[in-house]
């Protein structure tokens, strides 16, 4: 098992630089609840075009290496994000929901085969360094035009992507030197 503490590494403008070790394990929800209520309030408050959120839950307590802690810090953040995305349920609203790495999936370290490393004791060892695996993105909602699906011309899409998906979602078009977008909207009428 890990050691339930994660080392968070801070900088201030470039010139400062401090290291805070964290016990996360021991408040793996952190502030999730109250984060996606204050996006609810933001969201409900029509005042934004766009509300963006970070939920490092998963990420963090993931690097702490306790499992148990890790599948409470991700049950926040889907709690977390279910408050999110009633509220843009309710102003007709579009989300997108991803990450930038994964963490929390796969916490167990692993040979080419895909064969857990065990200890000299015969424990399984621990990931707590990023995982390699794809991550997901989510988009949908009520105020998600007609027709808009993911395209299937764009191999190995990635984080770099969603810049440009979030500006088409917007109604913009995204500057050429930007990696595509992830979507597209097809014509429905012709489908039928």
């Amino acid at each position: 098992m890990g050691t339930g503490q994660g080392t968070l590494t801070l900088k201030w403008r470039s010139m400062w630089k401090f290291q805070v070790i964290l016990e996360l394990h021991l408040q793996p929800k952190m502030k999730a609840l109250q984060i996606a209520e204050k996006a609810r309030d933001a969201i409900l408050s029509g005042k934004f075009h766009q509300v963006r959120v970070n939920l490092p839950n998963s990420d963090m307590v993931g690097h702490t290496g306790d499992i148990e802690a890790t599948i409470a810090a991700c049950t926040a953040a889907d709690e977390a994000v279910k408050v999110m995305i009633d509220a843009i349920e309710q102003v007709g609203g579009i989300y997108v929901v991803t990450a930038d790495h994964g963490n929390a999936e796969d916490m167990v370290k692993r040979n080419k085969k895909g064969e857990p490393f065990f200890d000299k004791d015969g424990n399984i060892q621990i990931l707590t360094s990023h995982t390699l695996q794809p991550v997901p993105i989510a988009i949908g909602g009520p105020g998600l035009a007609p027709g808009v699906r993911f395209r299937k011309d764009v191999s190995g899409g990635g984080l770099a992507n969603v810049a440009a998906t979030v500006m088409n979602l917007h109604g913009f078009e995204a500057p050429s030197d930007y990696e595509p977008t992830l979507i597209e909207v097809i014509d429905n009428q012709a489908a039928v």
